[in-house]
């Protein structure tokens, strides 16, 4: 097991890291940029180490300076969280060139999943679904006329990133070559790489994706699903495990498929599989993979009571999985909700200032990872998310209600947040059905939250009390498809006019 363990981050996934290693007896070392000097993972770490100024391409994305911070310290191996270096094949490569073990897969994995078009062709060996779509190096109006061949809507995307970057949706010719232009700009800026493929947009389709680990001793498995439909300009803003999308029958074939595709590239550690899901005919197309660790892993650990973040620490010493996969069944449910220092009613609007008060939620099933404390400065200079609110129940009713309670319970003063967002998400009929897809934001007008009342405590019982009633996928689906039965009933519909005589809907 290695000795000291660099974590080559910031904010709350360079807290859980450290925490991780602080449980498995592993000193710890911190990197630091001049505005994160009295951020928490500094405080956490054993030792700390400044790497330059604000500026993330001056500090958290100097490979050089990250390298010789883990020599000065004597690290034996580097953990580089999710975001800044962790899908940088060259930043894996100067790690083992230092010999200096890096918690993740190979540069060459890394390098082979991080081109979205090299990754098609290396999945689709493997028998793995794919969204039609064009191969590599099309010029553009090569692109424009693989558009019409694939026909509209089509979706642009950036071959060498990921994030929502360099991503355009197109829904007629006439737009198709300045949204080219603009997504090869875009991805240009945001990868140094402006190659663009397409693909077959689905509509009204779920982000699905599937927890992987991988050991160096040819053992894959899959620890589930994730539901990540709930997005706003493709950046996931709630999750949940498992899907309510999901069968039986389906999640064991996305897990098969997902391993598939992560032993194409003889993938190792811990890596997910994003699949976009057809509710209409129950088909799936794989996305892309994430080659490091998840923003929403804790779902998964929730339901599987796997510590990931531990799992990549054994996996990179060299030790075998301890799961096999006829051991793991999913219990429960989880959500999370991604806490971000923005006003969601002035367009998010990112919020900086000084935290000058905090009440974190606790209490049964409850989970917080957060970098805040009372003094803490929120900067502009790096990711808007600066917590994650997670909560596991024994039924996704329960994991709402629960997280209807934490977030009425959270207290962040001093900054504006995302959580009366979040707050209006629980209160949805839609999420409570599981009838959402990918367009449900775009669909729907978020306001300030009412003031709680008598008739809308009674509205989220009635409804609550059905999902737990009805059981599962099957009934969701029928009520989701306009069921008129006795599945739906009287209260279903007493609940929406209740609704829209609020304006809620």
């Amino acid at each position: 097991m290695f000795k000291k363990v660099l974590v080559a981050n910031r904010g709350e996934i360079a807290v859980r890291v450290l925490r991780a290693c602080e449980e498995r007896g592993i000193a710890t070392v911190a990197v630091f940029s001049e505005a994160d000097r009295t951020a928490l993972h500094v405080r956490y770490a054993n030792e700390a180490y400044l790497i330059g100024p604000a500026p993330s391409r001056e500090s958290y994305l100097r490979i050089d300076k990250i390298i010789d911070a883990a020599r000065k310290s004597g690290a034996d191996a580097i953990h580089p969280g999710y975001g800044f270096l962790s899908e940088r094949a060259e930043f894996a490569a100067a790690c083992r060139d230092a010999g200096i073990t890096f918690i993740g897969p190979s540069p060459e994995a890394i390098a082979a999943m991080g081109d979205k078009i090299t990754a098609r062709e290396s999945v689709r060996k493997r028998g793995v679904p794919l969204v039609p779509g064009t191969e590599k190096g099309l010029r553009d109006e090569e692109l424009v006329a693989a558009a019409k061949e694939i026909g509209f809507p089509i979706m642009i995307k950036a071959a060498a990133g990921g994030g929502g970057k360099g991503m355009r949706a197109v829904y007629d010719a006439g737009a198709i070559e300045s949204a080219i232009g603009a997504a090869r700009r875009e991805a240009m800026a945001a990868f140094g790489n402006d190659e663009v493929y397409l693909e077959k947009l689905v509509t009204n389709a779920r982000h699905i994706e599937i927890q992987v680990l991988a050991d160096s001793h040819g053992n894959t498995i899959s620890l589930g699903e994730r539901e990540c439909s709930i997005q706003r300009r493709h950046q996931k803003l709630i999750e949940e495990a498992p899907s309510v999308a999901i069968d039986e029958k389906t999640r064991a074939e996305m897990g098969r498929v997902a391993i598939a595709a992560a032993e194409s590239v003889g993938y190792v550690n811990a890596g997910t599989i994003e699949f976009l899901y057809d509710g209409k005919d129950n088909s799936y197309y794989f996305l892309e993979m994430n080659t490091r660790l998840q923003v929403e892993h804790p779902v998964t650990e929730l339901v599987t009571g796997i510590d990931i973040v531990k799992e990549q620490i054994s996996i990179a010493a060299g030790r075998r999985l301890r799961y096999r996969q006829e051991d793991l069944t999913p219990k429960g449910w989880a959500i999370e909700c991604r806490i971000t220092a923005e006003d969601p009613f002035n367009n998010f609007m990112p919020s900086s200032g000084i935290v000058t008060y905090l009440k974190e939620p606790t209490g049964p099933g409850v989970r917080v990872e957060s970098s805040l404390y009372e003094g803490c400065e929120i900067s502009l200079y790096y990711d808007p998310m600066i917590a994650k609110l997670i909560v596991y129940g024994e039924n996704r009713a329960e994991a709402i209600l629960r997280m209807r309670r934490a977030l009425n319970e959270y207290r962040i003063a001093g900054i504006k947040t995302s959580i009366p967002f979040h707050q209006e998400i629980m209160d949805s009929t839609e999420f409570i059905w599981g009838t959402f897809d990918t367009g449900f934001l775009s669909r729907r007008r978020i306001g300030p939250r009412r003031p709680q009342s008598a008739e809308s405590e009674q509205l989220a019982a009635v409804v609550v009390a059905m999902i737990e009633h009805e059981e599962g996928r099957q009934a969701v689906a029928h009520i989701g498809q306009g069921a008129n039965g006795a599945a739906a009933g009287n209260d279903w519909k007493l609940a929406g006019r209740m609704r829209a005589q609020r304006g809620q809907w």
